[in-house]
């Protein structure tokens, strides 16, 4: 999962109460189905600095529910609100998300393009810019080995 961090960062989970959040305005339909349909309660997740410098894997966190509606989409003040959404019929969802690990450096988007078993990684493809994409078992290992951290 990515995030800008000047919007919301690793910091931010942190702090937040019992260092967890739902991750809403994901307003993008394939990212949408991809928390929606893949991600379960448990599940990890690596939380991505974008639009920073460096570009990096900053940490994890878990999936800490199951998916539901997102509320801003029917608050007509919120920047993600959706007048074709009904609560009978959402259109967005999220997951709530809390705070696992920091990693301590960071591993880079540079690291990742240089490390073998990660080519693949959507992270790194070009034209891939969702703010949710899938990662492998392969790919987390190699992640978390990078970052000089056991796979949780």
């Amino acid at each position: 999962m990515k995030s800008e961090p000047d919007e919301f960062s690793i910091d931010d989970l942190i702090k937040a109460e019992n260092s967890t959040v739902h991750w809403d305005g994901i307003r993008n339909y394939q990212a949408r189905n991809f928390m929606r349909d893949e991600m379960q309660p448990g599940d990890g997740v690596l939380f991505y600095h974008s639009r920073a410098k460096p570009l990096a894997v900053v940490g994890t966190m878990n999936v800490a529910s199951e998916p539901y509606p997102d509320p801003t989409q029917f608050d007509p003040d919120s920047k993600y609100f959706d007048p074709k959404s009904t609560k009978e019929n959402p259109r967005w969802m999220l997951v709530d998300v809390q705070f696992t690990a920091r990693f301590d450096p960071p591993v880079t988007r540079e690291q990742i393009k240089e490390t073998a078993g990660l080519e693949d990684m959507m992270l790194i493809k070009k034209g891939s810019r969702l703010s949710i994409q899938p990662v492998t078992e392969q790919e987390w290992n190699i992640v978390h080995e990078l970052a000089g951290r056991d796979p949780i």
